[in-house]
C-alpha cells in the first residue's frame, strides 16, 4: 500500500496568501485558484481591480494543470506550434499560461492558477507561492 500525500486546507490558503502577497508586491491585480489533485477548487481570491473574467481563468489554469500535471502554458505553447486538436478536446480549458502544478515527493497534489497580467507574471506568481510551500514542506 502507498502514502498519498494531499493539499489541506490550510495549505491551500498557505498558497493563497503567498501569490497575494507576491501580487501585491509587483502591483499586480490578479484572481488565484488552487485546487487539488482532482481539480477541485479549494480557494480562490480575486484581488480589488482584477477583471471578473479572471476569476473563471484562474481556476481553469488550475484544473488544466492539475488534470495534466503540467504547466498549462505547455498546452498554449503546441497549439501555437500548430497542434490544434488540443483546441477541440472538450473536457480540458484553460490552455493557457499560469497553472502550475504542485508536485511533491514526485507525487500531485494539486495546482495553482493566476490569471489577471502577462501569462508569464500569471506563472510566475503561481511558482513563486509553490516553490515556498515545498521549501517549507519537508
Amino acid at each position: 500500500m502507498k502514502t498519498k500525500h494531499y493539499l489541506t486546507l490550510e495549505d491551500a490558503e498557505f498558497l493563497l496568501t503567498r501569490a497575494h502577497q507576491f501580487a501585491v508586491d509587483k502591483e499586480f491585480n490578479v484572481s488565484i485558484a488552487v485546487v487539488d489533485d482532482t481539480g477541485s477548487l479549494m480557494a480562490m481570491k480575486r484581488m480589488d481591480g482584477a477583471s471578473p473574467m479572471t476569476a473563471g481563468l484562474s481556476i481553469e489554469k488550475a484544473r488544466c494543470s492539475a488534470a495534466s500535471r503540467r504547466p498549462s502554458g505547455m498546452f498554449e505553447e503546441l497549439v501555437r506550434d500548430g497542434q490544434l486538436g488540443f483546441l477541440t478536446v472538450n473536457s480540458v480549458s484553460g490552455m493557457l499560461e499560469g497553472g502550475e502544478p504542485i508536485l511533491y515527493k514526485e507525487q500531485l497534489v494539486g495546482a495553482v492558477g493566476v490569471s489577471g497580467v502577462k501569462s508569464e507574471q500569471d506563472a510566475e506568481i503561481a511558482r513563486h507561492a509553490i516553490q515556498v510551500f515545498l521549501a517549507l514542506a519537508d
